[in-house]
């Protein structure tokens, strides 16, 4: 007789095994972040986790710590295991051969070279398999992966930053604005750290001339830092260009601008131009600028563009989860709006959004959107 399953254990061991996961987020492009867990007995054996670069695989990082204790015991994926034979094995295999006898996954792998085969793997050679547990969770933390897989297209984390009167900046001779206090500016190095690449539109480099690097204490993440630039604006005396060689930047422009600055950059080590094209309102096509993120493996990206690109991501329904960052202080006068009015109601639109964070952080407040999906 099969012994009875205890969801509420299941769902905790999933959480568990889901906050593992994410400690690889921005570490594993173009591989998912994936959180496994073994349990025997209500006991933790073993965990795992994705490696820096996508290899090792979690399942088989929590397999080798377990050992010969894994045999009978019940392992936790956030995300089902792979089947094919890529530059390491199929982890459904190791997961076989290593005696487990129960697969929780929480959310299906839309890779065509998995899509279902490796629970079925498991299920074929007599393993008790359950999918499902954890699975809104676990959408979250995989959509870049399920969109690359399925849209061709990495997922948008957008972050503002607004006065509590709904600007970003002052007017066209005022200095740049310091809106956020020490402790919301922190949490954007972390949220940077958590993604592949760090995007932004020309306007904002020539407004703000940002680094758009990672700075925290003993962390050495440099995602790639993309530039949309239809013009080839972007001054050769920025920041952005007088550090590339420390951090890569990609710059996506349209075939006209391919001229002399075009040859200027390129020659700028640790600079990369690639081209897109134009959409119908003549400024590049997000989508087009998207899959070619897609393509060089990039699953997340955490996108600081400011109000053009900010209100053009959630127009197109790009962005998946927006971050607005806002300050107790008013500006007090004319200024740059955070975002359009239109892309302002979307976002309080809960057909297209729903808000899950609305919290302090030091003396400003977060307010987080996801996309509904």
């Amino acid at each position: 007789m099969t012994a009875p399953v205890d969801q509420d254990a299941d769902r905790r061991f999933m959480d568990a095994a889901l906050a593992l996961g994410r400690r690889g987020f921005g570490l594993t492009a173009p591989n998912p972040s994936v959180g496994a867990l073994i349990v025997k007995d209500g006991i933790v054996l073993a965990r795992g986790w994705t490696a820096p670069g996508g290899r090792p695989h979690a399942e088989p990082q929590a397999l080798a710590q377990a050992g010969a204790a894994a045999r009978g015991a019940t392992i936790y994926v956030t995300l089902e295991p792979c089947s094919h034979h890529g530059q390491t094995p199929p982890c459904c295999e190791a997961i076989v051969a290593a005696g487990i006898s129960r697969v929780v996954y929480a959310v299906g792998d839309p890779n065509p070279d998995v899509a279902g085969r490796g629970a079925a793997y498991c299920r074929d050679h007599g393993l008790d398999v359950l999918g499902g547990i954890g699975d809104a969770a676990a959408r979250r933390d995989h959509l870049g992966h399920i969109l690359r897989m399925t849209q061709r297209r990495p997922a948008i984390t957008l972050k503002f930053a607004e006065t509590a009167d709904g600007f970003v900046a002052g007017g066209p001779h005022d200095p740049r604005l310091s809106i956020t206090g020490v402790a919301a500016n922190g949490m954007v190095h972390v949220m940077r750290a958590m993604h592949d690449a760090i995007m932004v539109g020309v306007g904002t480099v020539l407004a703000d001339d940002p680094l758009m690097t990672v700075r925290l204490p003993g962390v050495q993440a440099k995602p790639l830092r993309v530039v949309l630039d239809g013009g080839l604006r972007l001054p050769l005396h920025s920041r952005l260009i007088q550090t590339a060689g420390e951090a890569p930047i990609l710059v996506l422009t349209r075939a006209e601008s391919l001229d002399a600055r075009g040859k200027a950059l390129r020659e700028i080590d640790g600079v990369e131009i690639a081209v897109v094209p134009v959409s119908a309102s003549g400024a590049l096509d997000l989508r087009a600028a998207l899959r070619v993120l897609a393509d060089r493996g990039i699953t997340r990206i955490f996108s600081e563009g400011g109000p053009t690109v900010g209100s053009a991501l959630i127009a197109e329904g790009l962005a998946d989860e927006v971050i607005l960052f806002q300050a107790e202080k008013p500006l007090g006068r004319e200024g740059v709006p955070t975002m359009s009015g239109a892309a302002r109601g979307m976002l309080h639109d809960p057909m297209r959004f729903r808000q899950s964070e609305n919290l302090e952080v030091g003396t400003d407040r977060l307010h987080r959107f996801e996309r509904m999906i």
